[in-house]
């Protein structure tokens, strides 16, 4: 497979809506898997995984982050926060003490970390790799990714509203563009040398409240971007999305459906980058709202018998509109049809995190597998790198597998034919790029620089 073939193969599938030929229109957007907890508690989770999601406790995407002089408190989303270690007398003090508590268990060693909501986020990256390798249409309804990342975000970010508003949005903003700008200061680079001459939307490379722009050549890098434009203008709107949330909490959870039924059968957004991050942001409403009924308590206490047939009903009509307009879109992939896409993923996503909520569901015994616990760990800790950087793996597979095509011994003996060892080749690539990029990220964090978490 040529570097040609690739730019126009199935690896660039997988996000947005809209033709692609236009560079500020979203690509194809895979609205199902990137990226990135609270402790386990009896009661209602206090903290909460952010899929990729609130920033300010976790990196983008929901990974936790050492508190900082602006954020005393971890977050789980995903995860709950760290605690601080006790601190070590500089002098002498007084000796050991003659009872001391039992050792944690090794679940609490983690450091507070909520694994179930961690192993949800991996899972999450994984699929999202997964589909722009195969393409496979069927992936969103196996595990609707992206959906469980802005639930997990919204959780993250309905902990972290406890502090003051504005601080908690910055913190979220800090955490997210200093990745974004390292990452895009190669892309824009290779634009630039392959022809591409930005106008004034340049600027959303610096912000990304709207679709970067940039050009063909690119596009399979850049497509990608609209987790992070749909993720910023979420952080940016909670602090009121939350306070109308609470006064009718479940009217409020159920009527964030409204809108891309709205935009579906009464009223289509522009087709431009005001359009289309309506409609994002319409898909996905529901998912970060049930984020905040989960961090406050409210999904914990809804029946179970309405919670299973109000879930398996939005996964039964989202199922049906896919299956059923597969010839207006030319597809049944969630991706592409963004009704189907939102109550898809409103009731997926809604056992999951009732699951969590009523039944106390945890993972605490990854903790006995420690290099499953280690990769983990590493994933939730390096998502927004792992989110921004796959495609850019992918796509340098291409050449690099064709290299092995002029050694002998490789072309008798490896599958270089097959989209699993391509999917290999992109694996290692995306732990070489965690490996030399992903401290921007701790430096985002406002913590020492580490080659690995």
């Amino acid at each position: 497979m040529s570097w040609e073939q690739y730019g126009q193969g199935q690896y660039g599938q997988g996000y947005g809506y809209g033709d692609q030929g236009q560079a500020y229109v979203p690509p194809p957007q895979q609205y199902g898997s990137p990226q990135p907890y609270a402790q386990p508690q009896p009661q209602p989770y206090p903290q909460q995984h952010g899929a990729y999601g609130a920033y300010g406790d976790y990196g983008a995407y929901g990974q936790q982050q050492a508190p900082s002089a602006e954020s005393t408190a971890q977050l789980p989303q995903v995860e709950p926060e760290t605690e601080p270690e006790p601190e070590v007398p500089s002098g002498p003090g007084p000796g050991p003490d003659p009872n001391p508590e039992p050792a944690p268990p090794p679940a609490a060693r983690s450091g507070g970390r909520d694994r179930y909501f961690d192993t949800l986020r991996a899972v999450a990256l994984v699929r999202v790799v997964t589909y722009h390798t195969f393409g496979w249409a069927w992936a969103g309804m196996v595990f609707p990714s992206m959906g469980i990342m802005f639930g997990l975000a919204g959780t993250l970010m309905a902990k972290s509203l406890e502090r003051p508003a504005l601080k908690v949005v910055k913190s979220r903003i800090r955490r997210l563009l200093p990745p974004f700008w390292f990452w895009g200061l190669f892309v824009v680079v290779a634009m630039l040398i392959h022809g591409w001459m930005p106008g004034w939307q340049i600027v959303y490379w610096i912000v990304p409240l709207g679709d970067p722009p940039g050009n063909a050549w690119g596009e399979q890098a850049w497509e990608i971007l609209w987790y992070l434009r749909t993720y910023l203008w979420f952080v940016l709107l909670s602090p009121l999305l939350l306070k109308v949330f609470r006064l009718a909490p479940v009217p409020v959870l159920l009527g964030s459906l409204a809108p891309i039924v709205v935009f579906q059968f009464l009223w289509q957004p522009p087709d431009n980058r005001f359009g289309t991050g309506l409609l994002d942001l319409a898909t996905y409403l529901f998912c970060w709202v049930l984020g905040f009924a989960h961090r406050d308590g409210v999904l914990a206490r809804l029946k179970p018998a309405a919670v299973v047939v109000l879930s398996l009903a939005a996964l039964a009509y989202g199922g049906w509109y896919a299956l059923a307009h597969q010839a207006e879109y030319g597809t049944y992939d969630l991706d592409d049809i963004p009704l189907a896409q939102a109550f898809w993923s409103a009731g997926f996503v809604t056992l999951l995190m009732y699951s969590k909520a009523r039944l106390n569901v945890d993972f605490a015994g990854l903790a006995r597998f420690r290099r499953l616990d280690r990769l983990v760990s590493v994933f939730n800790a390096r998502a927004v790198t792992i989110y921004l950087w796959h495609e850019l793996a992918l796509i340098l597979a291409v050449p690099l597998v064709d290299q092995f095509w002029k050694v002998p011994a490789f072309e008798t003996y490896l599958p270089l034919e097959s989209q699993w060892f391509m999917f290999g080749i992109g694996w290692v690539l995306i732990a070489l790029f965690v490996l030399a990029c992903g401290w921007v990220e701790d430096v985002a964090g406002r913590k020492r620089p580490r080659l690995l978490p």
